[in-house]
């Protein structure tokens, strides 16, 4: 059944020696190749080259340490709970005797994991955290082969003990002061 009455023209035009050829779109084809030829590639070579990045740009999550190298989380779960793709599990534990060295509270996460398949780095995890522990680097995140491999543990978050293992984020802009 028609919904209209109108009927379709076609008209069929000869092509030109030129057109049978495809000259015109070859020679369209090319000057969009060399024009493009002498522009800067968007690419860079990765490892060896780097991008500079915004001061706002979210990558990888570390857990931060304070001045005597003990971990600043005390597992209150804020950020599990703020985060808004659940990819932060959490299991608190109680520090024990002679572990005062290690643990800043009574209670510290014995098993902290991000799952950055999940992470949408929004940054609530950040500004959740009472205790300033957890921070959005700007470093990028490494490509895996398994997707177990991107589930990040506190071997990988926690930044090291030692003053030049850990992450500086000075550079980064402070919570709210975004201009």
């Amino acid at each position: 059944m028609q919904l209209t009455n109108r009927s379709k023209v076609v008209v069929k035009k000869e092509m030109s020696w030129a057109e049978k050829l495809y000259l015109p779109a070859i020679f369209g084809g090319m000057a969009i190749t060399f024009k493009h030829m002498f522009k800067k590639p968007a690419t860079v070579k990765y490892p060896e080259e780097t991008r500079e990045v915004s001061q706002v740009y979210r990558g990888v999550h570390v857990l931060k340490r304070d001045e005597q190298g003990r971990e600043n989380c005390t597992a209150c779960g804020l950020c599990a709970v703020s985060c808004p793709a659940e990819a932060i599990t959490m299991e608190a534990a109680e520090r024990k005797k002679g572990e005062e060295h290690l643990y800043r509270e009574e209670k510290y996460a014995a098993k902290y994991e991000i799952n950055m398949l999940r992470c949408i780095f929004c940054g609530l995890c950040e500004e959740a955290c009472p205790k300033d522990a957890i921070y959005l680097t700007d470093r990028i995140i490494d490509s895996k082969y398994t997707r177990s491999g991107f589930i990040y543990g506190k071997d990988k978050l926690v930044e090291g003990v030692a003053p030049e293992e850990r992450v500086d984020i000075s550079k980064r802009k402070k919570k709210y002061e975004f201009s």
